[in-house]
């Protein structure tokens, strides 16, 4: 969606907007952490992230990624920066052409930084000397397919003190194709409004969004303000100079003095603000909160699914996904990027070509090895796992091999059953409650447009040992309302499903909609999920030497037991899937594996347990 429409309605609704800048990092650790904070940060509710350029396009392609990832899988509209700077334009159309297949339809042309080496800024032949030339560039290459961006100084830039002039640059800019600017940071809300004031008056009506930096530290609030050149009022002076040495008393006291900048742009009409970061988000998450701009239990996020949406090159429309990848949606934008549609409405032919493979960037355990011991330990017995399990489930632990977030509050109304099953040994990956018509405005379960309903069916998946899956499935299939998809490492897969068609799992009813059905349960992409979560337990176990019995208990648990996951079709039934696993618990819980014994087959034969009831389908792939 172009930055120009979310400012317009930000506009006619009156309700403030805001965005978040951030830079490319100089190291591979760096990059990994920015994307979990980007994660992170998508829960305030930004409309939209840009990334920036480095000088010459030094970290050209790890921009492209970023925008790449963020507009892909974390579902952030994004907005690429584009420099002039010692840029051959066959560097640009590269951009350009990567920006588009990430689905990013949003750039800031500028004209850009000088490297470290230059002293002064140098058009580079063949290349572009002003921004105004790239803008006009992309808009004549690419029509209205980028929404362009350009930069605003109200005072003035590095290299010129002529406001005149600069203003003079900025109208031939947005003549050129602009449709927005961005201003640099400043801290004076009075020099802002009455720069948006010269700008009307030279005629220059596209939308303008205020740059504003947080305050981290005092260093770095001078440090950025003498770089830019912005005027400090004096009472912030008085006010940051006393506690300059008190890295909390600077942020606490910032946090007003920044937020108090912002109303002051608010109440002047503007309903966008648009955060510096510095890839940092403590700072930009107090302002939001003191302005009442962040999500809170009284005015949560809207989410127009029950998952992450991704906004990459044709997924804007995909409604319709499997529940097995809901703790890892990277890995699953990434194993399905090569489709050539993605369901709209139904789950149906739409899914060729077929998963992608496991090898590829973003899909194995993330982590280093000692990274993933520190995490979740040296386990010993099943116990100890059990007890990984239960802790994650009371937020002790953050993530799990196969769930890279933290437990969120849907688990709550189905907790104490959760903690239970994991203590008896049921090791439970992915859950949901029943939900019999909510509103879609809930808190917790609440997804979609305004004044409608949603509903779930409880469902459940876990790893259950051999030497109790014979027991339970056939408990399962006494029970008319229950289905179930049961499969181990080698393929054998056992279901009572009538066909290999989709189950949902959540669906909604909203005015003027037909019925919504956006997660679903079905055999193909179960059995494309069932190599990654083997996968994952391999690579959980391959965090410990060879010769460790953390090492031994895991592939154990990998070589033998069974993923298991398990719908119940009445929805008014909040607790009955619970039912089935009373009185059942892993023989010899506690019992620690040594480091000599071999990977246990424990009642299998041939790989298979054997089902007390004939009449479940047992299908090989």
């Amino acid at each position: 969606m172009h930055i120009k429409d979310k400012l317009a309605e930000a506009e006619r609704s009156g309700k403030p907007m805001f965005s978040f800048e951030f830079f490319p990092p100089k190291t591979a650790q760096g990059v990994q952490n920015l994307y979990d904070r980007m994660d992170r940060m998508h829960g305030l509710g930004p409309a939209f992230v840009d990334v920036t350029w480095g000088a010459g396009g030094r970290l050209s392609e790890l921009t492209c990624e970023m925008v790449n990832v963020a507009q892909s899988v974390y579902g952030l509209e994004t907005c690429m920066h584009l420099t002039c700077t010692d840029m051959e334009r066959s560097k640009v159309d590269n951009a350009l052409k990567e920006a588009y297949k990430a689905g990013c339809t949003n750039i800031l042309a500028l004209r850009g930084d000088p490297p470290r080496e230059q002293e002064k800024w140098e058009a580079t032949e063949g290349g572009f000397r002003y921004a105004k030339d790239l803008v006009k560039y992309i808009r004549d290459t690419y029509g209205d397919h980028f929404d362009i961006g350009v930069a605003g100084y109200p005072e003035g830039c590095d290299d010129q003190d002529d406001n005149e002039l600069l203003m003079d640059h900025l109208k031939e800019k947005i003549d050129a194709g602009g449709t927005f600017v961005v201003t640099q940071m400043f801290y004076d809300a009075d020099i802002f409004i009455a720069w948006v004031k010269r700008c009307r008056e030279k005629g220059i009506s596209v939308p303008i969004i205020p740059g504003i930096m947080p305050i981290h530290t005092h260093a770095a609030f001078i440090r950025r303000a003498n770089w830019s050149k912005c005027h400090i009022p004096t009472s912030w002076t008085k006010a940051l100079d006393p506690v300059k040495n008190d890295d909390a008393a600077v942020r606490e006291i910032g946090k007003g003095l920044v937020a108090d900048l912002c109303r002051k742009i608010l109440d002047a009409g503007i309903m966008h603000l648009h955060f510096y970061t510095m890839n940092l988000a403590q700072a930009t998450r107090m302002v939001l909160e003191e302005l009442d701009l962040a999500p809170s239990e009284e005015t949560p996020l809207e989410q127009p699914l029950p998952w992450r949406q991704s906004l990459g090159l044709n997924r804007r429309d995909e409604n319709v996904r499997p529940i097995f990848w809901r703790n890892r949606n990277k890995s699953y934008v990434m194993r399905t990027q090569d489709w050539d549609e993605f369901p709209n409405g139904r789950w149906g032919d739409s899914r060729s070509p077929a998963f992608g493979e496991l090898d590829a960037y973003g899909i194995g355990l993330k982590g280093s090895n000692e990274q993933n011991i520190k995490a979740w330990g040296k386990p010993q017995s099943v116990s100890d796992i059990a007890n990984l399990f239960t802790r994650y489930l009371e937020g002790a632990v953050n993530s799990l091999p196969w769930s890279e977030s933290p437990i969120t509050p849907e688990a709550d109304s189905i907790k104490p059953d959760l903690l239970d099953l994991n203590g008896r040994g049921f090791l439970t990956i992915n859950s949901q409650p029943a939900v019999n018509g909510v509103k879609s405005s809930h808190p917790v379960h609440g997804w979609g447009p305004r004044n409608g309903y949603v509903y779930q069916k409880a469902y459940l998946e876990l790893f259950v040992s051999p030497e109790l899956i014979s027991e339970l499935l056939t408990r399962i299939e006494r029970d008319p309302e229950l289905t179930y998809y049961a499969v181990n490492k080698s393929g054998n897969l056992k279901t009572n499903a009538s066909n290999d068609g989709p189950n949902a799992v959540t669906w909604g009813v909203f005015p003027g909609k037909e019925i919504v059905q956006p997660t679903i349960v079905e055999t193909v992409s179960f059995l494309a999920w069932k190599d990654e979560a083997f996968r994952l337990g391999e690579d959980w176990a391959s965090c410990h030497t060879a010769s460790s019995p953390s090492r031994h208990l895991i592939q154990n648990l990998v070589e033998t037991w069974y993923l298991v996951n398990i719908v119940h079709n009445d929805f008014h039934e909040p607790r009955s899937i619970f039912g089935v696993f009373d009185g059942l618990s892993v023989p010899a819980i506690d019992e620690a594996i040594g480091a000599e014994q071999d990977v246990k087959t424990n009642h299998l034969s041939n790989g298979e347990a054997h089902l007390s009831n004939g009449d479940s389908h047992v299908l090989k792939n």
